[in-house]
């Protein structure tokens, strides 16, 4: 997979986990559960975008370190 490919995921990723928080219900627990999963699964693909103009290596690994953090918050 190269990097256009990974962007395009990230994206749909994040598209697909927003649809599935719209659809939670609005009580308290859900809307909390909503607005965190909205926050992590849309920094996956801007912090791939951001990784991959990192300045140097230590920076892109850095950088995907983030990305792996919170698509596995997604996950949770």
């Amino acid at each position: 997979m190269n990097e256009v490919e990974l962007k395009k995921r990230t994206k749909e990723f994040a598209h697909s986990c927003v649809k599935l928080a719209s659809s939670l219900p609005n009580i308290k627990s859900g809307n909390h559960i909503q607005g965190q999963l909205i926050r992590c699964c849309t920094s996956v693909p801007a912090n791939y975008r951001a990784a991959c103009v990192a300045q140097s290596r230590a920076s892109f690994i850095a950088k995907l370190g983030i990305v792996i953090e919170e698509a596995d918050e997604s996950q949770y």
